[in-house]
């Protein structure tokens, strides 16, 4: 596999799996583990970027720990057989992060020291990084091309590399009436960050490519990529259908949305190229992790 990209959750089914089939953990426990000697470097950090870039914010958002895939179990039958199983649910465990921290771990140059101290440390590569949870959308037209944006030289991330239109879910949406930086766990519904989830892949299609909502079918979960050049950084990857062409979508991207400034040129690839993308040397390159991420679970898990 590409070693800029490997797979931490693959859906188990073609099928992929639908927003009932999620659940969500929220936990403190979940939440990055400080590290003192590095607090003061982070928000150093922090503190030079934002004065490189005035327009920088620090947002909350969700910190993934780990998945896992359970057995969704009803109560007792009538004729006493015990319990039944009624399907697999995936479920998610959530702390609270923000972008700051995320530009001061995963993103900077001692993230490989911080993975390793928590390896030795805690036996979790992880444990001293953000970790911020993204998403992203396989998003497949009508006449069977899927929607690839060239990124803008002015992105922080993978600046004029080939992406998938994505983004983060964010606990602002879900924490309504509570400013951002006073977020905290016990103010977030699980059952809404689950919602939330679904929906912020919507919305970051909505915002990027400048779709309607209602063009887009319910998001399918194929699982969960690490992006290993910010030190594997996770994203939720989704296969969603769209109701438009080709042309269509391209109409609509070029009237321009809320973030169109994010990228500068749209790309479709058909289905059957992005099953044989990564033979494609010169293309493949030219994507970036999250990218290559969402191709490859798109490949693995096939949905119809």
């Amino acid at each position: 596999m590409d070693p800029d990209i490997s797979i931490m959750f693959q859906s188990p089914s073609s099928r992929g799996l639908s927003e009932d089939r999620v659940r969500v953990e929220l936990s403190p426990r979940y939440n990055r583990r400080p590290l003192p000697q590095y607090e003061a470097r982070i928000a150093e950090s922090w503190s030079q970027r934002c004065q490189q870039n005035p327009w920088l914010f620090n947002g909350s958002k969700f910190r993934i720990h780990s998945a896992s895939l359970e057995r969704e179990e009803s109560g007792e039958e009538e004729g006493g057989e015990g319990r039944q199983e009624r399907g697999v649910l995936l479920r998610l465990r959530l702390g609270l992060t923000c972008y700051r921290d995320f530009m001061g771990t995963n993103w900077a140059p001692w993230a490989a020291v911080l993975q390793q101290r928590g390896l030795g440390e805690l036996g979790d590569s992880q444990a001293y990084l953000a970790e911020p949870l993204g998403v992203g959308a396989m998003l497949l037209t009508a006449d069977d091309s899927f929607v690839f944006l060239k990124r803008s030289e002015r992105v922080g991330e993978a600046p004029g590399k080939i992406d998938i239109p994505g983004g983060h879910p964010e606990p602002k949406a879900v924490a309504v009436g509570i400013p951002e930086e006073s977020i905290q766990l016990k103010d977030l519904s699980e059952e809404l960050v689950v919602q939330e989830l679904f929906f912020s892949v919507l919305a970051e299609i909505r915002d990027e490519v400048n779709l309607p909502l209602h063009s887009l079918h319910k998001p399918i979960l194929l699982g969960i990529a690490r992006n290993n050049t910010s030190a594997g950084r996770a994203s939720a990857e989704f296969y969603i259908r769209c109701s438009l062409t080709s042309e269509e979508v391209k109409h609509f991207y070029w009237e321009g949305g809320p973030e169109a400034q994010e990228s500068t040129n749209i790309v479709f690839i058909k289905r059957e190229a992005i099953l044989r993308l990564e033979e494609n040397a010169l293309l493949w390159s030219e994507l970036c992790p999250s990218a290559k991420g969402a191709v490859k679970l798109y490949s693995l898990v096939q949905p119809v």
